[in-house]
């Protein structure tokens, strides 16, 4: 299919990225309202620059609109674009009022247009895992989940000199001034969200910590919370608890606690992050009572802590999050090779095949309107939850759906497969006879 994009910033990289695995979709040109960005993008990529916004939008070729601005400009940018008749995908969140985004919604509908957008992080390898290992019964019944998106000092990491491989510079303003969980919490959200269903009650709080982000040039508005705690309650009876930060270290962790046993993702930002499952024992459990234990992670291994790495359900697409540098330098080699292996992998380009999929073969999209109508009032509920607190009940909700994608591999049987470490069976007689009087 056809695709433009409207907005060429810091996040215009991130998606050319993975580029190369999607011969399918034809790039017919690009628009940003910077000219000199627009210029320097248009050169490096090859692709043609609209003149305006209007001049894309009566392009007949293209289909898809794939909308890359700003937040604050993204109901006016779809807007137009699904009044123009063009289906759209849209970057997260899709607006900051939910009577905005409903009212998107419908206007898609009315035009018999698709309107969809991110995270894509809900097609990668590991959620699929995850989901699966779940489903094998692997843990027996899910009850918990701690999720963790604290993403370094934001006032330590000079973000204002941070630039794509392009020269983008990366939107530190915006971030900080929308808040970490506007721009962040829908990655946790939509894993959850879809393993488990709608979320029935949230209680939430919010509180701008660190008053000096020690940016060159002053934030506005200069409080917004960059830390919030949500408590999440699922028709299904999962519970779970997630974090956001600007000031805590870096932690992605994702973990699922069930009857019998924990699945843990290591980075909800890599496509293929390791995920490991540990199905309990008196061993294991007895042993994380230990310092040494807890502290020394090749002690814990020995006796089941940590559980086994298990192998990773590959996708369709899943070479996509095997990035291809940006740039030609061999500094933007490095950083590339390193940052896919260490750091993170996001394939941002798979929700667009996914959408583009589906809309070939006549088929609903894997994330209806409704469930991005219920990740975009989860988020603003976190966000606006303030330092006194607030517990509410979703107005929003959606049909439960049960997708486990096309694999290119067939997947053990998580639970099945698993086996007790050597030193775990050789130490339940121990651990037995310890707790004995």
């Amino acid at each position: 299919m056809k695709i433009a994009f409207v907005g060429c910033g810091y996040v215009f990289d991130i998606y050319m990225r993975s580029k190369w695995a999607y011969p399918e979709l034809d790039v017919c040109g690009v628009f940003d309202i910077d000219a000199a960005r627009l210029a320097v993008v248009s050169k490096h990529y090859g692709f043609h620059a609209y003149p305006s916004y209007e001049a894309l939008l009566a392009d007949a070729r293209v289909e898809i609109v794939v909308n890359l601005t700003s937040i604050h400009s993204h109901y006016d940018v779809i807007k137009r674009a699904l009044e123009a008749g063009k289906h759209v995908y849209s970057e997260k969140p899709l607006t900051t009022e939910l009577e905005r985004t409903r009212e998107l919604v419908e206007l898609a509908k009315s035009r018999d247009v698709v309107f969809t957008g991110a995270p894509p992080n809900l097609y990668s390898d590991s959620i699929c895992t995850l989901w699966k290992a779940v489903r094998d019964g692997a843990i027996g019944k899910p009850v918990l989940v701690y999720a963790e998106l604290d993403d370094n000092p934001a006032h330590l990491m000079q973000l204002d000199k941070v630039q794509s491989p392009t020269g983008a510079p990366f939107p530190y303003a915006e971030e900080l001034q929308e808040g970490c969980t506007v721009e962040h919490v829908a990655y946790h959200l939509v894993w959850l969200c879809a393993m488990f269903g709608p979320v029935t009650s949230v209680t939430a709080f919010s509180k701008h910590l660190v008053a000096d982000k020690k940016t060159p040039a002053p934030l506005s508005p200069n409080d917004t919370a960059d830390l919030s705690v949500a408590c999440l309650d699922f028709a299904n009876g999962v519970a779970a608890r997630v974090t956001c930060s600007w000031v805590a270290p870096r932690d992605h962790r994702f973990r699922v606690i069930g009857e019998e046993g924990e699945i843990t993702v290591d980075n909800i930002f890599h496509d293929q992050s390791p995920v490991r499952l540990e199905r309990f024992s008196r061993v294991s459990l007895s042993a994380r009572k230990a310092y040494t234990v807890r502290t020394h992670p090749a002690i814990g291994r020995l006796v089941g802590i940590g559980g086994r790495r298990l192998p990773l359900v590959r996708r369709w697409k899943s070479h996509g999050a095997e990035e291809r540098a940006v740039g030609t330098s061999l500094k933007n080699r490095f950083v590339s090779w390193l940052r896919r292996r260490q750091v993170y992998a996001t394939d941002k380009f798979v929700g667009l095949a996914e959408m583009t999929r589906a809309l070939q073969e006549g088929r609903p999209q894997p994330m209806s309107p409704e469930f991005l109508l219920h990740l975009n009032e989860l988020t603003l509920m976190i966000q606006r939850a303030g330092p006194q607190g607030t517990a509410r009940t979703p107005a929003t909700t959606f049909a439960r759906f049960d997708w486990l994608p096309d694999t290119i591999a067939p997947a053990p049987d998580y639970r099945a497969s698993y086996r007790p470490k050597f030193f775990e069976n050789l130490l339940a007689g121990v651990v037995a006879a310890l707790h004995r009087r």
